[in-house]
This record gives structure tokens, C-alpha cells and sequence, in this order.
């Protein structure tokens, strides 16, 4: 696996517990059917695995490490949630048999793992025929915003610089379809679509956590060990991420590319 650039840091948890099956999953649900079985790969927060869990007969939810997967139990605790079975796994080598799922899942893991073809392989691998493959991956490189400031730039660019020196791919979304061809996909259909902040609340709840989190978090560390920035830079883009909340023309579109995949009947 390649290092997670986010970390878990709480900043990192409270943009993840805003995601929401219908707000990060919208490509998969007119799919689900109630007898599913379903496997949530890489589940973090858990909010999404729990949403789905509504959905399905049941659902297996995986993280990297016991740490990380506390974190989902924890969610589906909390939500009342009882059809959540847990496993430690790595997406390249998953514990399961061959047609094990109706529908295997993963939101934001391709884009942070050194292998996706490999991954999406191992996903159609423990999917059964007739079954299907969902995935969805921000795209750093498609995000825009309004108004211009260059530290923002700087933050763009140092994300995407760690990212890549962690091993993963941030604009994964515009290369999902290339990666399930390389994977041997065949009946695949791409999206995209975006979330938007503007709305005061949007903007404070946004910007309020980039400006921590860029302080405060595991990739604070990454970024200055690496000699990408330093400290007075990072503050800096804490301070931009402030303006750009408090200012009522603030507005953010944050990209993702979807992909569906119907594994072929026998």
C-alpha cells in the first residue's frame, strides 16, 4: 500500500463523516437491490458503509489496519447498524473467495493505493458474475475555485507533489476508465460528478477544516520532512483557506470520476 497522505487526524474524520451514500455513491444506488451482499472497500469513517448497509442484505467493510477499521465500527455503533461484518485487508490481496459479493464498493482508495489495476482486478475477482464493481476518485487537477489566491495554488500543488512521493495518483478520477481497461474491463460505464461548497455554512465547514488540517495534520509532517514546504508556507495556506471562507464570492467544485462495472455472466 502507498503511505495515506490524509492521515486521521480529527480534521480528516470530520470531512469523511460528511460523506453519504447519497452524496458519494449516487452512481451505484439506482443499482443495489435488497439481496445484496455487499463488500465496502477501504469504508474509513464508515458513514457511506453504514448508508449502503440500509440498502443490501449485508455488507463487509475493510481497512488497512485494526486502527482504521475501529473507526468504521465505531460509525456503524453509533448509526445502529447490525448487518456489518469487519475485516483488516489490502485491496491488492483481498480475504476472500473467488464470487464472494454481489457488488463490490470503493470510495476514495484508488487514488492511494501503488497498484489500481492490480486493485480493480482483485475487486472483479471476489465479485460474482452478473455482479458489479464501483468505484469513485477525486480528481485534484479538475478542482476549481473562486476567488484566485496563489497560496491555494501552493496547496494544490504541494497535494499533489506528496501525494504522488506517497505512491498514489490524485487526479485518479480522470484515469479510472484507462485503468479498468488495463485491468481487462470491458462492459464499463464512466461518470463524474462534483461536490460544491459555497453556502456560508459550505465555506466555514470547508475552509475551516483545510486551514487546520494542513497545520494539523499527517500531511503536515509529510510535506515538511520531504523539504516541500515549510512551516511559514503552510501557514500561509491555513490563512488562505480562512479568506476563502469569509469571503462571499467563495465558491469550490471538487471532481470525481465514477466507474461502474458489470462483471460478465458465465
Amino acid at each position: 500500500m502507498a503511505t495515506y497522505t490524509h492521515g486521521y487526524h480529527e480534521s480528516v474524520l470530520r470531512s469523511h463523516r460528511s460523506r453519504t451514500a447519497e452524496n458519494s455513491a449516487a452512481h451505484l444506488l439506482p443499482l443495489l437491490k435488497p439481496t445484496d451482499r455487499l463488500l465496502d472497500v477501504g469504508a474509513g469513517a464508515g458513514t457511506i458503509t453504514a448508508d449502503l448497509a440500509q440498502l443490501v442484505q449485508s455488507v463487509s467493510a475493510t481497512e488497512i489496519g485494526p486502527g482504521e477499521l475501529a473507526v468504521t465500527r465505531t460509525t456503524a455503533a453509533e448509526r445502529g447498524v447490525g448487518n456489518i461484518d469487519f475485516h483488516t485487508a489490502d485491496i491488492h490481496s483481498l480475504p476472500f473467495g473467488d464470487a464472494s459479493f454481489d457488488v463490490t464498493h470503493a470510495h476514495q482508495v484508488l487514488q492511494h493505493v501503488t497498484d489500481p489495476v492490480r486493485a480493480l482486478r482483485e475487486m472483479a475477482r471476489v465479485t460474482k458474475p452478473g455482479g458489479i464493481v464501483a468505484v469513485r476518485d477525486s480528481d485534484y487537477a479538475g478542482f476549481c475555485w473562486w476567488p484566485e489566491l496563489p497560496a491555494l495554488d501552493s496547496w494544490l500543488r504541494l497535494y499533489r507533489d506528496v501525494a504522488r512521493l506517497n505512491g498514489g495518483e490524485p487526479d485518479a478520477g480522470r484515469r479510472l476508465l484507462s485503468w479498468a481497461h488495463s485491468a481487462g474491463f470491458t462492459d464499463v460505464a464512466v461518470t463524474s460528478s462534483t461536490w460544491c461548497y459555497a453556502s456560508i455554512e459550505q465555506r466555514e465547514w470547508w475552509g475551516g477544516m483545510w486551514a487546520d488540517r494542513i497545520l494539523n495534520s499527517a500531511i503536515t509532517g509529510q510535506l515538511t520532512d520531504a523539504g516541500l514546504a515549510a512551516h511559514n508556507e503552510l501557514r500561509d495556506i491555513s490563512d488562505a483557506w480562512k479568506q476563502w471562507a469569509s469571503d462571499e464570492d467563495g465558491w469550490i467544485s471538487i471532481l470525481h470520476g465514477e466507474l461502474i462495472y458489470r462483471i460478465p455472466e458465465e
